[in-house]
């Protein structure tokens, strides 16, 4: 079995400013910072030694996985955010309520099925061709809500909420399936 911690990147500037942020980035922010290298004391403190790790080719995901671990990883084009078109960089209250369905193919984006198949896909294609037995993926809010919504059917534990920066999803893979063990948030209290 193999564990595969996926993990979204802490607090950028587009955050803050409450923006679309799909595949534009913006730099992560000092609170963004700090909340990396919280996730990073959540590693150490459990004696989790990582044996590889992936990010999303976006500079948010990479920045926050190189202030987790030092190891050497890989950046990976199919675990970037959802594609949302012409809103990418637009103010958030353009969003429509959830779920969002095909709403963004309107605007060359992705549609839901297409972006779910996109990171489904590439997370179980690097976890199988992967032998470590702790991998760790960098990614984004909207991936690890769409991962957590494939396989809520095998798993038990259930996911309440928005994925926050820097929550951690510990899931156990084994015969091509992933279970959802636990969401790791962390207190950032000490850090604001």
């Amino acid at each position: 079995m193999k564990t595969i911690y996926l993990m979204r990147h802490g607090e950028t500037l587009f955050n803050q400013q409450k923006k679309i942020q799909g595949w534009s980035d913006s730099p992560l922010t000092e609170l963004g910072k700090k909340q990396a290298l919280v996730a990073r004391d959540y590693f150490v403190r459990n004696k989790i030694e990582l044996d590889s790790a992936y990010a999303s080719t976006s500079e948010r995901a990479c920045d926050t996985l190189e202030l987790v671990t030092d190891l050497d990883y890989s950046r990976v084009k199919g675990l970037k955010e959802w594609n949302f078109g012409d809103l990418e960089a637009e103010h958030e209250y353009l969003n429509p309520p959830l779920p969002y369905g095909e709403f963004f193919t309107a605007f060359g984006g992705e549609g839901e099925q297409e972006f779910q198949d996109r990171i489904g896909e590439t997370i179980l294609e690097l976890a199988q061709a992967d032998e470590g037995k702790n991998i760790l993926i960098v990614s984004h809010g909207a991936v690890c809500g769409q991962f957590v919504k494939r396989w809520e059917h095998t798993s038990k534990v259930e996911r309440k909420g928005r994925i926050k920066n820097c929550c951690i999803l510990k899931f156990a893979f084994e015969n091509d399936q992933f279970e959802l063990l636990e969401i790791i948030n962390h207190d950032f209290t000490c850090i604001m």
